[in-house]
């Protein structure tokens, strides 16, 4: 087990390395942040001094040189328009993502896995095929034309939901809406998937054909086998969240971490874009390690072929 964590650890830092590595060329390839700030403002000595102090005079690979033995005594710089540390910046945001995400997580897998269950209980029938229906119309629908129409219809012209801000726990509604829709319909097709996969096995069969009530051969025997698969779902889900926030606090302009994200694209302000690239895949690469070592410890066959 310890081999296999450190192979697994060893992957994982490795794909924020290179993460970190392509993005910040990339960044520096769209130009100087003293342009965007100062514009024809700025004398050239003035743009060689501000150059100088963010460290931007250097050749790239020194830059990067230096950001990683920062990064290595917890230094993750100072933002270039707030002149604050990029940590104060994003700890100030992060309540409202986390909770943002938290709430679509838990929508999402309590809506989600009921229709899926539902859909594999009732498959043919009316309940089961308008649970499918449900969970297509959320996985087909891209997020942020999802939130427009939300916008549009409940926020517009029902005017019944505000649209923006966070103030209230009905600027919550749409925003986690736009976030779980999605959820839903992977953790609906994902179980019904998983539990028709199961009422076919010959454990289940067995059960029936003992005597068992019906609940119980659902609830006990099949119901917990399906489950073991969605471990690795809603731990994608929780990577996905990622990426969905930046669509969403971007349309709803929700005060969190990502519109701080998307925000210092636009102002090139790399070491805010840096660190939430760094956040970012931290998340996704944690996710999916956790993911990997619970499966390992639910199933000793995953090390042994790793």
């Amino acid at each position: 087990m310890i081999r296999f964590l450190a192979w697994r650890s060893g992957r994982a830092l490795l794909t924020v390395l290179l993460v970190l590595a392509g993005c910040f060329g990339a960044i520096r390839m769209t130009g100087s942040p003293v342009d965007l700030l100062y514009g024809d403002g700025a004398t050239p000595e003035q743009i060689v001094e501000l150059e100088r102090e963010w460290g931007l005079d250097q050749p790239l690979l020194q830059q990067f040189g230096t950001y990683l033995r920062n990064i290595a005594r917890g230094e993750f710089g100072v933002s270039i328009v707030e002149r604050r540390p990029v940590v104060q910046v994003y700890a100030e945001r992060m309540g409202p993502t986390l909770q943002l995400a938290g709430l679509a997580l838990l929508v999402g897998t309590a809506v989600g896995l009921p229709l899926g269950l539902a859909g594999a209980l009732w498959r043919g029938r009316a309940v089961g095929r308008m649970a499918m229906a449900l969970a297509f119309v959320g996985y087909a629908v891209p997020g942020f034309i999802m939130a427009i129409a939300l916008i549009l219809v409940f926020g517009y012209h029902l005017n019944w939901l505000p649209s923006t801000g966070a103030s209230t726990p009905a600027h919550y509604v749409l925003p986690t809406l736009t976030l779980a829709l999605p959820l839903m319909a992977v953790n609906a097709r994902y179980m019904r998937s998983t539990m028709l996969d199961v009422l076919n096995q010959d454990y289940v069969r067995t059960a029936r054909a003992k005597g068992l009530r019906e609940p119980r051969v659902i609830g006990l025997h099949a119901l917990r086998n399906a489950l073991l698969p969605l471990i690795t779902v809603i731990g994608l889900e929780v990577a996905g969240l990622v990426n969905g926030s930046l669509i969403v606090e971007t349309v709803f302009s929700w005060p969190g971490v990502g519109k701080v994200l998307t925000g210092s694209v636009s102002r090139r302000d790399f070491p805010i874009l840096q660190f939430g690239v760094i956040a970012y895949a931290v998340v996704v690469v944690g996710v999916n390690l956790a993911v990997d070592l619970l499966y390992a410890l639910a199933d000793p066959r995953v090390r042994v072929e790793s």
